[in-house]
């Protein structure tokens, strides 16, 4: 099976270093974050927590479909990650357009 671009994108970050893994890394992060990506399966205070953390950074946040964000890093546990490459945020927020088991998180219900 072909992989995604998004898929490609979070290989890309994982091989650089630029992705922190999970929600309580992702809080403890000081600065440098240009994308927040949650799996929508997550469960609402660690939800909220990534809402604190979209404001405090400033940053987009992407939705993936329950599972997906697990199946695209291999590592299936994970809920959230952050992004901190300026170029790989935006190539993965303009790739989301284009699939859909990501929405760019706009406020109101996950």
């Amino acid at each position: 099976m072909e992989k995604s671009k998004i898929e490609t994108y979070l290989g890309f970050s994982i091989r650089s270093g630029k992705i922190t893994f999970g929600t309580d890394n992702v809080e403890k992060q000081k600065k440098g974050v240009f994308l927040l990506i949650a799996d929508s399966g997550m469960g609402e205070s660690s939800f909220k927590t990534i809402m604190k953390c979209k404001e405090k950074f400033a940053c987009p946040l992407l939705i993936a479909d329950t599972g997906v964000l697990g199946e695209h890093l291999h590592r299936p546990a994970v809920k959230a990650v952050a992004i901190m490459d300026k170029n790989l945020a935006s190539a993965i927020v303009t790739a989301a357009e284009g699939e859909l088991q990501f929405k760019l998180y706009s406020g109101g219900n996950n």
